[in-house]
């Protein structure tokens, strides 16, 4: 069975990973964040110029998956990192380079990420699509409404986006630890 990459479920992990980041690049720390406060893919978040985020109050792209306009608002935490972070960058330039400044890449954020996360005693399989799924597990934590959830991910059903955020899985081991005859 393959290992599906699965979202930082522990708030105060998340916490350490940002820190972890901070310490070693802010670049990495404000791609985490914009990562699991937007539900965005590594692909889409990787195609943003400094344009598309200075002085908005929204972020708008086509997804590249689904060829479909996305849009939402920048909360406070990610509209004060990006001030922070592009003050001395041109519109033109990628959101995030790489050290030779070219458009970073997803392996460069897979590598950074895994070591962040194994840093702070993540206990996950994590990939790049930790971000999205973190975003979408703390989100129907806190809102449990998964229909919500299923259109800012242009899902098909509320089961899918269920699945992939984990929460089926969550529900039935603990039915299971629940059940005794």
């Amino acid at each position: 069975m393959k290992h599906l990459v699965e979202p930082i479920r522990d708030k105060k992990k998340i916490k350490e990973v940002e820190e972890y980041l901070e310490q070693k690049s802010f670049r990495n720390k404000v791609l985490f964040c914009l990562g699991i406060n937007s539900g965005l893919r590594v692909s889409d978040i990787l195609s943003l110029n400094v344009g598309d985020v200075r002085g908005r109050s929204h972020i708008e792209l086509c997804e590249k998956k689904t060829g479909k306009v996305k849009k939402f608002p920048i909360n406070n935490k990610l509209e004060k990192l990006l001030a922070d972070y592009i003050s001395d960058k041109l519109d033109s330039e990628p959101l995030f380079e790489s050290i030779k400044r070219h458009r970073l890449d997803r392996s460069q954020v897979y590598r950074d990420l895994n070591e962040a996360c194994a840093a702070a005693g993540v206990d996950a399989n994590i990939g790049t699509h930790t971000m999205r799924k973190t975003f979408g597990y703390h989100h129907y934590k806190q809102f449990k409404d998964i229909a919500m959830l299923q259109m800012i991910f242009n899902h098909s059903s509320p089961n899918i986006t269920l699945r992939y955020i984990g929460i089926d899985q969550d529900e039935i081991d603990k039915s299971y630890k629940a059940f005794e005859l």
